[in-house]
């Protein structure tokens, strides 16, 4: 009897098995997830400002001083734009991620202004 509970565990095991090997995504999924791709677009400064407005001067100061979070002002000699894109996007130490409130083009857009103070 021990003999049949332990081939069949040893089965539902492989099925198992079977089942997450196709059903879990792959290492180039899972790097196309964790980089997401920035769109193309022309800077628009104007609509950066009030993007700005509307979702970083709580944590960043209105004159993007810093305060519960890092100083801004001077943000794009320390990151490009596809890095800019990338916290913007999926947030980093504490800052949330602003995929679900903003659209790709709005944080490549602010990812653009962003990158230009220096």
């Amino acid at each position: 009897m021990q003999k049949w509970v332990m081939s069949g565990l040893f089965f539902v095991a492989c099925g198992l098995a079977l089942v997450l090997m196709f059903t879990l995504p792959g290492k180039q999924q899972v790097a196309e997830e964790a980089k997401p791709s920035m769109p193309e677009v022309t800077l628009d400064p104007a609509a950066a400002e009030a993007t700005l407005k509307a979702s970083c001067i709580t944590c960043h100061g209105d004159q993007l001083q810093g305060g519960a979070a890092p100083a801004l002002q001077q943000v794009g000699g320390q990151m490009d734009t596809q890095a800019l894109f990338n916290v913007i996007s999926k947030g980093r130490n504490g800052m949330p991620p602003f995929k679900d409130q903003l659209s790709p083009e709005e944080i490549a857009n602010l990812a653009l202004y962003l990158s230009e103070k220096k």
